[in-house]
């Protein structure tokens, strides 16, 4: 197969309803993408968060089942006295309940955080299986469709303005990495974006 032939058969999958999230399983997919439109409260809960001005972060790993529903107790325990946490927290559930259930999942790696500016500026791929992408509130993940850099030296390359996509904010995105059997060297290339703005992040990732 031709470099060229090889680029245009990855692709990205996008689809108003979280049964699109199962197209990252299919071959040739590195990407797919659940456009949703996040409920007032949880999105008015997420500004709240931002508006503290503090570096909030949860970290932890848990183990999961696919028939049991996660357990988040003290989950972002600084935002527990804001309106609408209850629901935040229930969303979250769910996220983590269907990451279980679509990957049989039985550990994953959950990480919630206010970021402040780039996590990760340059563009990269990761070294893992699968991870969930998620920016409650701010601006979204940036990432690059096959054949827009040179994925060789990604570290160097520049990718053309014209050519970066932006995930929005509610978007529940799977990118499948370079762990995943069968998608070697077609990791979704992504980078935090390119902004100061505050935001809060949710990453999901398949840890057995």
């Amino acid at each position: 197969m031709t470099l060229a032939s090889q680029a245009a058969d990855i692709r990205q999958k996008f689809g108003e309803s979280p049964n699109v999230l199962a197209e990252v399983l299919a071959e040739g997919v590195n990407m797919a993408v659940w456009q949703r439109h996040l409920p007032a409260q949880i999105e008015d809960f997420a500004t709240l968060v931002v508006s503290q001005g503090q570096s909030i972060a949860d970290q932890r790993v848990l183990d999961v089942h696919e028939h049991e529903a996660p357990v988040l107790r003290g989950l972002l325990h600084e935002a527990a006295a804001l309106q609408g946490y209850e629901s935040f927290v229930a969303d979250v559930a769910w996220l983590v309940s269907a990451f279980t259930c679509l990957l049989g999942a039985r550990r994953v790696g959950l990480r919630l955080r206010v970021l402040t500016g780039a996590m990760c500026p340059r563009f990269h791929v990761d070294n893992v299986p699968v991870r969930l992408l998620s920016t409650y509130v701010g601006p979204g993940s940036e990432w690059l469709k096959e054949g827009a850099i040179d994925r060789v030296d990604l570290c160097r390359s520049q990718a053309p303005v014209d050519n970066i996509q932006r995930l929005s904010a509610g978007d529940v995105a799977l990118l499948k990495g370079e762990k995943w059997i069968g998608n070697e060297g077609a990791g979704l290339i992504h980078r935090s974006p390119s902004s100061t703005e505050r935001r809060l992040l949710l990453s999901l990732d398949w840890l057995a």
